[in-house]
């Protein structure tokens, strides 16, 4: 990818000397990503709520990612369970709004990390969802505030459970 498919434009010029713009859907394809079928709830709430122009998400934690990141975890596979729980936030989005395209910002995440208690590096943890958001955004759209935060249990045993605020984009 080059430098400019990160910063949402695919380094084409069209037409009128202009560059193309690429979509947050047209980039996941790009990155042979395929958002996964919605979660089940695990309790008693909503999984998205609509207030005005913003998007508030439920906690997302991922399939397959258990167990503590410094006590059996490392750091990179931690990673990949903050990428599979923003996967699964994505999919929530998409179901809220027909597409990633509606996003106007990501706005928040907050995320915990469930880990050995002498663990001191969430937020590196917590960037494989960032990471993932700059890619699919851009670094206007998809930079926003965040705490990562660590946890002694997750519910179903999770590594990593995210939760997020975006705005939406008519």
């Amino acid at each position: 990818m080059g430098a400019h498919d990160a910063c949402g434009t695919s380094g084409h010029r069209g037409g009128g000397g202009r560059l193309e713009t690429v979509s947050p859907e047209e980039r996941l394809l790009r990155l042979g990503l395929v958002l996964p079928p919605l979660r089940p709830k695990a309790g008693n709430y909503l999984g998205y709520v609509r207030h005005g122009d913003l998007l508030f998400l439920s906690g997302q934690g991922a399939d397959g990612h258990v167990g503590h990141v410094g006590a059996g975890r490392s750091i990179e596979e931690g990673r990949l369970a903050a990428r599979d729980c923003m996967l699964n936030l994505l999919a929530q989005t998409r179901d809220a709004l027909g597409s990633l395209d509606s996003v106007g910002r990501i706005i928040k995440i907050l995320g915990f990390v469930a880990c050995a208690p002498e663990f001191r590096d969430a937020p590196k943890v917590i960037d494989g969802a960032s990471d993932l958001l700059h890619e699919l955004f851009g670094p206007e759209r998809g930079a926003h505030a965040r705490s990562a935060i660590g946890a002694s249990a997750l519910p179903l045993g999770f590594t990593v459970e995210i939760e997020m605020v975006l705005s939406i984009e008519d």
